[in-house]
This record gives structure tokens, C-alpha cells and sequence, in this order.
């Protein structure tokens, strides 16, 4: 007879906790995970070179109807943006650094080359107006052409990264077109030899034909050198 009490009692007990449990899912009162929640992933926060550029700045996809082919670089000089034509009425936008007033050009080119952490070597006519620059400069974070270069044919410009991000978004440069080195690593991986570069004109001021894009002699003179830093010559 106890057993079947305590059998009894058992059930009795396994009924009512199986019951309440039911009751308390019925009205929506709070039930135990079965796993815990996975913790945030990092990899969506923006970096620290994202998180200190305007919104506009950023790398982003953007709707940009055009006529040229997927894998075409469009630079928008006024707007300080390059454009990688992804195709299907869409792009993928990048903040960029222009050419100051009076070294912004124009034209189509094409790139010809890439280098990862390029080296620096100032031209001799700017040694010569400047001989306290450094002959060379190795590849590195303090090189003025930063993380990665793609070079653009029949120029002394190239696109490229920067030491500076303070510079994106602002016409500071002698015609070349700079970018963060997140960003710049980011275009050079998508980028291939022989990709179109189309360089949109600065509306409202002389710029330079495509066929003499090199920096002048009287341009590499004025520019600046803070003895602290390299110059921000391309």
C-alpha cells in the first residue's frame, strides 16, 4: 500500500509541474532559453579610420545608373568621391582626397600597375627646390602614398592610400587621388590591371588635360613640408 501512495504521489506531482509549466507558456510568462544568446560580433563596429570620416565619407553601395562596365573606376572630383561600378544601376562609393585648386585634371585612364605598401622616391626636380627631402621612403604606415598604390598610365598620378585620413574629403593633393587604407585595401583587391579610370572634371575650374596630368615643376616647388610629417605630395 505505501508503494502505491508514493507512486501515486510521484505522479500527482509530475502532472502538476507538467501542467503549470503549460499554464505559464499560455500566458506568455517568461520560459528558459535553451541556449544562452550568442555575444555581439565585432565585425559589424566600424573601424576606428571608418568611425572618424563623415557618414558620406564612408564606403557604402549607392544607386549610380551609368553606361560603363562593371569593374570601371569613376573618380567625381567635385563631390570627393570614386565610384567602382558594380553594375545593375549600382556602385560602390568611396570618400576620397582631390587635387588642391589649380591641380585637378581630367581625362581617361586606364591602370597599369599595383603595389601593396609602395615604396616613396621624390622626383630630382622637387630634391633640387627641396634638398632636406628624404631620397627615398620605404614602404610603411608613415609613407605618404600608404597602404596600397594602382598607378595610372601615361600619368605621375595614382590612386592610393594615406597616412592622413584627416585629407579625405577635401582637395589637399597634387592631382593624385587618395583614400583611407582600409579603403584603398579594400578597391585594390577589386581593382584589375587594365580597369578604365574616368576622371570627371572640376566644374568651375581650369584643370589640367589628361595627357600632361604630371604635376608641374612650379607645383612640386609650392608644395609644403612640416618637419614633423612627409608631405602630402600626390
Amino acid at each position: 500500500m505505501a508503494r502505491i501512495s508514493l507512486s501515486t504521489s510521484i505522479m500527482v506531482a509530475a502532472t502538476w509541474l507538467f501542467c503549470g509549466a503549460a499554464q505559464a507558456q499560455s500566458f506568455g510568462l517568461p520560459q528558459p532559453l535553451p541556449n544562452p544568446p550568442a555575444a555581439p560580433s565585432a565585425a559589424g563596429a566600424p573601424s576606428e579610420e571608418d568611425a572618424a570620416l563623415d557618414p558620406r565619407l564612408r564606403r557604402q553601395v549607392v544607386a549610380y545608373p551609368t553606361d560603363e562596365a562593371p569593374g570601371t573606376i569613376i573618380i567625381d572630383t567635385p563631390h570627393t568621391y570614386l565610384y567602382f561600378v558594380l553594375g545593375n544601376g549600382r556602385a560602390l562609393r568611396y570618400g576620397i582626397g582631390v587635387g588642391r585648386e589649380g591641380f585637378t585634371w581630367s581625362g581617361v585612364k586606364a591602370v597599369v600597375r599595383k603595389a601593396e605598401w609602395p615604396d616613396w622616391i621624390p622626383p630630382q626636380e622637387m630634391i633640387a627646390r627641396q634638398p632636406y627631402l628624404p631620397r627615398f621612403v620605404a614602404g610603411g604606415p608613415g609613407n605618404p602614398l600608404g597602404a596600397r598604390a594602382l598607378y595610372l598610365g601615361g600619368s605621375a598620378y595614382r590612386i592610393h592610400g594615406t597616412n592622413d585620413p584627416s585629407t579625405i574629403g577635401k582637395h589637399v593633393s597634387s592631382g593624385c587621388i587618395r583614400l583611407t587604407n582600409e579603403d584603398v585595401i579594400d578597391l585594390y583587391d577589386r581593382v584589375r590591371i587594365g580597369a578604365k579610370v574616368v576622371v570627371l572634371p572640376q566644374v568651375g575650374a581650369p584643370t589640367r588635360a589628361a595627357s600632361t596630368a604630371a604635376p608641374s615643376a612650379r607645383g612640386r616647388e609650392r608644395m609644403s613640408f612640416n618637419a614633423g610629417s612627409l608631405p602630402a605630395l600626390y
